[in-house]
């Protein structure tokens, strides 16, 4: 009997992608930020990736799950620190600015490196991860400054991250169930 395993970074990436989205709609200034953000933080960005992440690791495949169960951390603890203060006995817990640029760049800096393990991926992966890279070092920038011209920026920016993310999950998906490729991902000679 064959072990026949499902690809599950299109469930990692979509979860990725469409909470980027949605969240950088708050950070461009399109609307405040919510219960819907938060929800989807903790669910399909959060726990989606974790699950993609553990399916990655059985498929023995490191990157994958480095990336999808540290991203789905990431939902999950950003979620933690806007939720945690609104709470009685989290009230003393705020984040002041400066934390939360240092949170972000701590992220950029683990991105930048994880860029890097793209290179002889394809090249809709490589942009996904640069661009995620860039939202976070622009997202630090904001925090650190206070300019919140660099935090919409950085919003805008971060749609097309996480639509690029959005658009690899789609091609990995079709592309499979088409047998043929209908949404080119650059792919990368060896």
């Amino acid at each position: 009997m064959a072990d026949l395993k499902a690809n599950p970074a299109p469930l990692g990436l979509m979860g990725f992608g469409m909470t980027t989205i949605l969240l950088n709609l708050h950070n461009a200034g399109l609307f405040g930020l919510g219960s819907m953000i938060l929800g989807m933080g903790i669910f399909y960005g959060g726990l989606a990736q974790v699950i993609a992440g553990i399916m990655e690791y059985k498929n023995g495949n490191t990157f994958g799950t480095v990336a999808f169960t540290s991203y789905g951390l990431f939902w999950l603890s950003l979620v933690a620190l806007w939720a945690i203060p609104k709470f009685t006995w989290g009230a003393s817990f705020t984040n002041p600015p400066i934390a939360v640029g240092f949170y972000l760049l701590c992220w950029g800096i683990f991105t930048l490196m994880m860029f890097f393990g793209t290179l002889k991926a394809n090249r809709a992966l490589q942009f996904v991860f640069a661009s995620l890279a860039l939202l976070f070092f622009l997202l630090a920038a904001g925090d650190f400054t206070g300019n919140a011209m660099i935090t919409q920026i950085a919003g805008y920016e971060g749609i097309i991250c996480g639509a690029s993310a959005f658009y690899l999950a789609m091609a990995e998906v079709l592309n499979l169930q088409l047998g043929k490729t209908v949404l080119p991902i650059g792919t990368v000679k060896k």
